[in-house]
């Protein structure tokens, strides 16, 4: 039987026309996809995580390619991120397993990208919000693209389940202009600079 119970999936684009400033060229899109699916650890202690993870895979997968399809194909994708809500009767460990389920299921899509991918996580009640950082996909260290975007549900996750979600977007801030390393200057390629 599989680990992975689905109830329901969520997709939130959100784009950004401008900041006040002149429009850019193309408006910036973030967007978050969502899976809230029970969490069949809840209310008890288990010492093996890994199975889960690794039927995770499939899960990231999936809404890893709904984001590049939203997004208008890979080659528009600038910067990603992960995140995990658990519900009260989990753990943060729960949460934690995302991180290489959902990270690798993200480079696997976008044809293996250096950079870390972000994350953030939470243990919470139903309606909680999480801010989710992003980052550039080939370097961490690309400023302009340092952002975040909101997740969340109004009714998940209920005590026995888990939200996870990926997050990509086409690009850096809007009107960025504060220095650093620019992504027209990624060299070393690495997955820092």
């Amino acid at each position: 039987m599989s680990l992975i119970q689905i109830r329901k999936r969520s997709l939130t684009i959100e784009t950004t026309y401008h900041e006040g400033g002149p429009a850019p060229a193309q408006p910036l899109k973030l967007a978050a996809a969502c899976a809230v699916i029970q969490n069949p650890y809840a209310g008890r202690y288990e010492p093996d995580l890994m199975p889960f993870m690794a039927e995770l895979r499939a899960l990231g997968a999936e809404l890893a390619t709904e984001l590049v399809q939203t997004l208008g194909g890979k080659d528009k994708v600038e910067v990603y991120s992960k995140a995990a809500i658990v519900g009260i009767e989990g753990e943060m460990e729960h949460g934690a397993v995302w991180h290489e389920a959902g990270g690798w299921a993200m480079r696997e899509v976008l044809g293996q990208p250096k950079a870390m991918v972000p994350a953030n996580k939470a243990v919470a009640v139903a309606g909680y919000r999480l801010m989710v950082p992003v980052q550039y996909i080939h370097a961490s260290y690309v400023r302009s693209h340092f952002n975040s975007i909101e997740i969340g549900m109004q009714d998940a996750p209920r005590p026995r389940e888990i939200l996870f979600a990926l997050v990509m977007g086409t690009g850096g801030r809007v009107h960025s202009r504060l220095g650093g390393l620019l992504k027209e200057n990624v060299s070393v390629h690495d997955g820092q600079r």
